[in-house]
């Protein structure tokens, strides 16, 4: 198995508003993760009091951003222009660059630069429910996802389809609880998982929202073969949706976040909730096939200015307002394909 990847969604400045105590109660076999065909009711289950401590913080973090005119759902707008030239330059942060690296068989935030990394098969995107998870929350994570996946795939040209149960990318919808029990399931499903990789999981900190690790192969390292996701079952609406739009988009190969770019959910100022019009955009030029998995920034920039001008071309100088082409968006992929048994 490849060097992951590993992205998370962080909230540094709330961190004192999450700090819990850790339960060290026995879960008992309720409380363990499984599995849950969608439309199947979840099972009544007792959520602990930390978990209950902890989405009722994450709910006075949600309300404190919107307050403050954070948590977007627009997509940017006139006070976020980008040009040509911008794009380019933050694709190439969000794409060549990641966010965490591996120290001593732990993974830590330390901002490294990196080869340019996608997917080659086609991506299946899974939902695994914790049992704490109710049935209509679980239909709407679904329509969540099978909508963001469309958006996905028209942008990037790429086949990312949803599909029932695991997936090459799954992501964890559990509790506090249920996350921390997380270890045996994912042993199973990915054999040969590293300790710091399940630690990064099984052990992440209330300041991190949500996370994603993409893996490789060892002989194809810059191609993703498989990406687990953990989204926490505690939090309330439009930071649950936000946490599966950014890691799910990161998974793709969008490996990075930068105080800078902007508009853009890979910020972890928390401004933008939803994926953006320059979110699209990048994702465009991460799967155009000018470029290649494995090239370095260097080798990249040229054939990324290049694109991101064809995507945003420079109006006529003496073009009025009402001429000024809308942004480019990529067509609707693949729409020819049927999806595969479960698959949406």
């Amino acid at each position: 198995m490849g060097r992951p990847a590993v992205l998370s969604r962080m909230a540094a400045a709330l961190a004192a508003m999450l700090l819990v105590t850790a339960c060290e109660m026995p879960l008992s076999p309720d409380t363990a993760p499984r599995a849950v065909p969608r439309g199947d009711p979840a099972p009544q289950v007792e959520v602990s009091e930390e978990s209950r401590e902890l989405a009722a913080r994450y709910a006075r973090i949600e309300e404190d951003l919107v307050t403050r005119g954070l948590l977007r759902t627009d997509g940017g707008g006139l006070d976020t222009p980008f040009d040509a030239d911008l794009l380019a330059r933050n694709f190439m942060q969000i794409a060549l660059f990641d966010e965490y690296a591996p120290l001593s068989g732990r993974l830590v935030a330390r901002e490294t630069e990196s080869p340019l990394r996608r997917w080659q098969d086609p991506v299946r995107v899974g939902l695994v429910y914790g049992a704490s998870v109710s049935a209509a929350q679980r239909a709407v994570d679904d329509d969540t996802v099978k909508a963001l996946t469309g958006r996905l795939r028209a942008a990037s040209g790429h086949d990312i389809r949803t599909t029932s149960g695991p997936g090459n990318l799954t992501v964890y919808v559990v509790n506090e609880d249920e996350r921390r029990a997380l270890e045996p399931m994912l042993r199973e499903n990915m054999p040969g998982i590293s300790d710091g990789v399940m630690r990064a999981i099984t052990q992440m900190p209330t300041s991190t929202f949500c996370l994603i690790i993409a893996f490789s192969a060892d002989n194809a390292p810059n191609i993703y073969r498989r990406a687990i996701g953990i989204v926490r079952a505690e939090h309330p609406p439009l930071l649950r949706q936000s946490c599966l739009h950014e890691e799910i988009t990161q998974g793709l190969g969008l490996a990075n976040d930068s105080p800078d770019v902007r508009p853009s959910i890979f910020n972890d100022d928390e401004e933008f909730a939803l994926l953006t019009t320059q979110d699209a955009l990048m994702l465009t030029i991460l799967y155009d096939p000018r470029l290649r998995p494995g090239m370095t920034a260097p080798e990249a920039a040229s054939i990324v200015r290049t694109i991101a001008a064809e995507l945003l071309p420079e109006p006529p100088p003496d073009a009025e307002a009402e001429d000024i082409p809308t942004l480019a968006t990529a067509p609707e992929a693949d729409a020819e394909i049927p999806p595969l048994q479960g698959e949406t």
